[in-house]
């Protein structure tokens, strides 16, 4: 910066002098910088796609400005000639006040960016948008112990202690909270893995089956055909096979056994099926219903239905309204629907005693 300053200042008898006139240009400087970026910088963001550098901008505008006026103080103290002592306590107060100006405003710009991003994370994978808060605390306590780390480095103080402390109490949380964490990195890698999202039905190996409703930092919720709801620990949900019903895509195959008695006509019994299956409006047409020809029973001819349901949500609705149109059919067809039959014969007790 001296290069800059007129020779007539740098030789001014007068250190003090030197020293407001050296600040009076930063001054100006400060306001150069603040003015380029509201109408220059400014002015190109506007042509971006996104309002997230229109805040970013709108947080790093004081920040710069203070910037330059910190290091402007800087220069100034170093022109007055103090002594060392001097200088090592007031330099370190600006660079420490630095330091914290930048640290809030990183803060600040990490915020705008986890809340933009986890609300199109949220969108794409279901993932609750009640992780924000936890992602900007988490990164709150990194820029806070980085920003300590620095200003202690800044004030010459040994962190080594500090370090092997923190290590100590690191582990002691890690014990005490294990549970928790055990959770926390369960969401994580369901978050990471993206086996199911929001609105999806799902299968555990525990037998619960419904519609996951939210996915929290902490556990996920189901919620059954009976309108329970179940929250299941990411920790064991992350370490349990799923069964997701709604991928890849989100029609579900519903397989309808029926039978029919031997001498039925099952060209006739084909037709029906497939048309049951057209005419009910749970059931989609691409893939197109097909009837498949299993056995033959013991006294009936066993057939089965295969078709899609809009959604695995209607599994039950649509098994119960085919089913009863196939009874209404075939009685309609005359087509007899078999079920098991037992003859019993009974025998004339003999008296074996009688000779």
């Amino acid at each position: 910066m001296k290069r800059f300053i007129p020779g007539y200042l740098n030789s001014a008898d007068s250190p003090v002098l030197t020293a407001l006139l050296v600040f009076v240009l930063y001054i100006i400087l400060a306001k150069l910088a603040d003015i380029f970026i509201d109408k220059v910088v400014r002015r190109l963001a506007k042509f971006s796609r996104t309002e997230l550098d229109d805040k970013i901008i709108d947080v790093t505008h004081r920040p710069v400005f203070f910037t330059v006026l910190i290091v402007g103080s800087i220069h100034a103290v170093k022109l007055l000639n103090p002594s060392e002592s001097m200088v090592f306590y007031s330099v370190g107060i600006l660079n420490s006040l630095l330091v914290l100006i930048w640290g809030i405003c990183v803060v600040r710009i990490s915020n705008l960016i986890i809340k933009n991003h986890v609300h199109r994370i949220a969108d794409l994978t279901g993932l609750g948008r009640e992780i924000t808060p936890l992602a900007e605390n988490v990164w709150k306590v990194i820029v806070f112990v980085a920003a300590l780390m620095i200003i202690l480095s800044i004030w010459k103080i040994n962190i080594t202690p500090l370090l092997a402390s923190a290590g100590i109490v690191g582990v002691a949380v890690a014990l005490a909270a294990k549970d928790t964490l055990a959770n926390f990195f369960g969401g994580i890698s369901i978050f990471m893995d993206r086996p199911y999202k929001i609105g999806d039905y799902i299968v555990l190996d525990q037998g619960e089956r419904g519609a996951v409703v939210e996915i929290g930092i902490r556990s996920t919720r189901i919620k059954t055909r009976d309108d329970i709801l179940i929250s299941i620990p990411n920790s064991i949900i992350a370490n349990t096979k799923i069964i997701n019903e709604s991928a890849p895509h989100p029609n579900f195959r519903v397989r309808i056994p029926a039978s029919v008695a031997y001498g039925s006509d099952i060209n006739k019994v084909e037709e029906i099926l497939i048309e049951i299956a057209s005419e009910n409006e749970n059931i989609i047409s691409d893939p197109e219903p097909r009837v498949r020809f299993r056995q033959f029973g013991d006294s009936s001819l066993n057939f089965e239905l295969h078709c899609w349901a809009k959604e695995p949500a209607l599994r039950g609705k649509t098994i119960h309204e085919v089913n009863r149109a196939i009874y209404n059919k075939f009685h309609e067809a005359g087509i007899t629907i078999p079920f098991p039959h037992r003859t019993v014969y009974l025998r004339e007790e003999k008296d074996w005693g009688e000779k």
